[in-house]
C-alpha cells in the first residue's frame, strides 16, 4: 500500500470537534512523529450541526453540574479559549450576554437551580445574577415574564469560520483532509504494535482505503451508527430531531438588547421552547422548535420519508421503541410537527414572551439544524456526552448542545489522554499547540495537559 495512506491516526467527521481534535493533534508536540487523517464524507467541513446552530457561546448555567458533569465544565472552559482563539485569528466573537425568563410560576424554581448550578460550574456572582420581574423590564422593557437570569458571560460567533480556521491550522502542521468520501466500511484487526500496516483499514464509497493505527469517530448523526459497525456502544440508539428558525424583519432588529432563552416546560425532553436569538451577524431569529426526524440528514420531508422504515426497524430493536410508546412523548412530538407546518404557531409560541412579535411579518425561514441524541436500553435519554474508548478506537457519542462551546477544551482532553495512553509520540506531554504559524509565530497559549486535568478534575473521566 502507498505509504500516503497510512496514518497513526484517522478522524472521522469534519465537524467542530473533530477539526479540534486534529488541530490539537497536529500542533502539539507530537506533529514531528504522527501521521494524522481527517476524513468528512461531505463536500466540505463544517456541513452539518456545527455550522447549522444559533452560533452561541453558552454559559454552562443550563447544565446540570452531576448529570452533564462533563459538557458543562467543557461549555466552562470552552468560552475563553474560543475567544483567545477568536481574537489571534480575527474571527467574530461578541459578549453580548443572555437573558433566560421564566414564563410559568415553576420555571422561577427551575430559574434559581439554574443559578446554583452556574455557580458549581464555574461562573462567578459577577458574571451571573437574578432579576426580579420589574428588574426585567427595566434591562430588556419589551419582554414579558414573571423574572429571568441575566448572564453577562455568554457569547456570540460564527462557528462554520471557527472549524473552518481550526482545518487550515491543522492543515498547515500536516494534517491531511479528505472530503466528500464516506466511510462505508471499517476492519479491525488484532492489535499488533508491531504491524507497520497499522490496526484498522477504511473504505470509502470512493474505492479509498486508508489504514490506521488508532480511529477516532466525531462523525456526530453518523457516529452510533459507526460504533456499532464496530461492535460498540451497541446497548445504544440514537433519534433526531430537527430544529427549525424563522428569520426576524428589520423591524425587529432592536427588540431587545440580548438573547432571550426561556425555560423549558419539559426539561426531560430534548424539546426546547423557542428562543429570541442575536446572531453574531446581526439577524435576529425565533427558534428552534425540535421535530423527531428519521435521519441526522433529514432538513427536507422527501429525506426524512426515504429513512421512515429503517428507523422504525432499527427503534423496534432498542431501547428507543419506550420512547415511542409514551403518551407524553408523542404529544410533545406532535406539538413540536405543528411548529414546524404552522408559521403562526411557531412565532405565537414566542409570544409568550415577546408579545410584540407578529406572524405575518416573518417570510423567510432560518437554517435547519439537526441533533442525535442518545437514547439507552430503557429507552431514556443520555444526558451527558458519552466517550467510549477501547485500545485503538475511540467514539464521542451524544455530542450535543453546548457541544461547539465545549470543542475545544474536550479536544485537548481527548489529545492528551492519547499521549499519557502512549498513543501518540511525543517529546513532552506538557508542551502546548501553537498557532499563526504562517508568521512564524510559535507562542504556545494552551497547555493542553493541565486543560485535560481540569475537565477530568471536575468530570470523573
Amino acid at each position: 500500500m502507498n505509504s500516503e495512506n497510512r496514518f497513526d491516526v484517522a478522524i472521522i467527521g469534519g465537524g467542530i470537534l473533530g477539526t479540534s481534535i486534529a488541530y490539537f493533534l497536529c500542533s502539539s508536540a507530537a506533529q514531528s512523529s504522527n501521521n494524522i487523517l481527517l476524513i468528512e464524507q461531505e463536500v466540505d467541513i463544517s456541513f452539518h450541526a456545527s455550522a447549522r446552530n444559533t452560533g452561541k457561546v453558552h454559559a454552562p448555567f443550563l447544565y446540570d453540574p452531576v448529570r452533564k458533569k462533563l459538557i458543562a465544565k467543557a461549555a466552562f472552559l470552552g468560552f475563553n479559549m474560543l475567544k483567545e482563539y477568536c481574537s489571534l485569528k480575527s474571527l467574530s466573537f461578541k459578549q453580548d450576554g443572555v437573558l433566560e425568563v421564566a414564563t410559568y410560576d415553576k420555571g422561577l424554581d427551575r430559574l434559581h437551580q439554574y443559578l446554583e448550578w452556574g455557580y458549581t460550574n464555574g461562573l462567578q456572582k459577577n458574571e451571573i445574577q437574578f432579576l426580579e420581574k420589574n428588574e426585567v423590564h427595566d434591562f430588556e422593557p419589551n419582554v414579558k415574564c414573571l423574572g429571568g437570569i441575566y448572564c453577562s458571560k455568554d457569547g456570540s460567533v460564527d462557528y462554520r469560520a471557527v472549524t473552518r480556521e481550526l482545518m487550515e491550522d491543522a492543515r498547515r502542521f500536516g494534517c491531511k483532509l479528505v472530503t466528500g468520501s464516506k466511510v462505508v466500511s471499517i476492519v479491525r484487526r488484532n492489535l499488533d504494535h508491531n504491524n507497520d500496516d497499522g490496526h484498522i483499514t477504511i473504505y470509502t464509497n470512493n474505492g479509498e482505503k486508508f489504514v490506521t493505527k488508532y480511529l477516532i469517530n466525531t462523525a456526530g448523526g453518523n457516529a452510533v451508527d459507526i460504533a456499532h459497525g464496530m461492535g460498540v456502544a451497541r446497548e445504544y440508539t440514537d433519534l433526531h430531531f430537527r430544529g427549525e428558525y424563522w428569520q426576524a424583519p428589520s423591524e425587529y432588529r432592536d427588540l431587545t438588547k440580548v438573547s432571550i432563552y426561556t425555560v423549558p416546560k419539559h426539561p426531560e425532553y430534548p424539546f426546547l421552547d423557542p428562543h429570541w436569538i442575536l446572531r453574531v451577524d446581526g439577524k435576529r431569529e425565533v427558534g428552534p422548535n425540535a421535530v423527531p426526524v428519521f435521519s441526522p440528514y433529514a432538513y427536507s420531508w422527501s429525506t426524512n420519508v426515504k429513512y421512515l422504515i429503517p428507523k422504525i426497524f432499527e427503534s423496534s430493536k432498542t431501547g428507543a421503541r419506550k420512547i415511542f410508546l409514551n403518551r407524553q412523548f408523542l404529544l410533545l412530538a406532535s406539538s413540536e410537527l405543528k411548529s414546524s407546518l404552522s408559521k403562526t404557531a411557531m412565532i405565537n409560541r414566542a409570544r409568550e414572551f415577546l408579545p410584540q412579535l407578529s406572524p405575518s411579518s416573518f417570510t423567510q425561514r432560518g437554517t435547519a439544524g439537526i441533533r442525535s441524541s442518545l437514547i439507552d436500553r430503557n429507552g431514556e435519554f443520555v444526558e451527558d456526552t458519552l466517550i467510549i474508548k477501547n485500545e485503538n478506537t475511540l467514539h464521542v457519542l451524544n455530542y450535543n448542545s453546548p457541544g461547539a462551546t465545549g470543542a475545544l477544551p474536550m479536544a485537548a482532553m481527548i489529545v492528551s489522554e492519547l499521549i499519557e495512553d502512549g498513543i501518540l509520540l511525543s517529546a513532552s506531554t506538557s508542551n502546548s499547540p501553537t498557532i499563526n504559524s504562517m508568521k512564524n509565530n510559535k507562542k504556545r497559549i494552551w497547555d493542553i495537559a493541565a486543560i485535560s486535568d481540569q475537565l477530568r478534575g471536575s468530570s470523573g473521566c
